[in-house]
């Protein structure tokens, strides 16, 4: 069982289909190997290691409850990584992610991929889905949970509230 600090929150989430525009499962001639292929240069240049991650992104839903990133681990600004869009702002939040079914508990070190909304051209996402970057773990599939940890001061769960009633 994973020991949570007072400054951690965790979350069950389910992995859903995204686009396949990070990993260039699906084909776009703009970015025929992914958009993250042509981010990373960028990231990396500036220290952050792609090498422990997979080249695409989970689509983790985890509505109904809502989301409030905090503090970045690693953020860039005006990324002028495609020919075909404006530049865009990034952002990387810190969380782990555990597949509930492994007894060991394994955490996987990972990271919430935020193109900041403002400066992405389209390809939005739900607003209850994060996309993340892990290392490939090969046990998972479309409709399976996994939990997310993280520091409440990176980023942090809440139910949605209804306003209606």
């Amino acid at each position: 069982m994973t020991k949570l600090l007072p400054s951690e929150t965790t979350i069950i989430a389910k992995i859903v289909p995204g686009y396949g525009i990070a990993s260039g499962k699906t084909k776009d001639s703009r970015f025929p190997s992914g958009t993250l292929a042509l981010q990373m240069p960028f990231f990396e240049s500036s220290g952050f290691d792609f090498q422990l991650f997979h080249q695409g992104t989970l689509n983790l839903d985890f509505s109904p409850y809502s989301f409030v990133l905090g503090r970045p681990s690693y953020s860039f600004s005006d990324i002028k990584w495609s020919e075909y869009f404006p530049s865009e702002n990034f952002s990387f939040f810190a969380c782990c992610l555990i597949n509930p079914l492994d007894e060991k508990r394994k955490e996987y070190p990972s990271f919430v991929y935020w193109p900041h909304p403002s400066t992405k051209p389209g390809f939005e996402q739900p607003s209850g889905v994060l996309e993340v970057l892990a290392p490939y773990i090969p046990e998972l599939q479309y409709g399976m949970s996994l939990v997310i940890k993280s520091e409440t001061n990176i980023i942090s769960f809440e139910e949605k509230v209804s306003l209606t009633g």
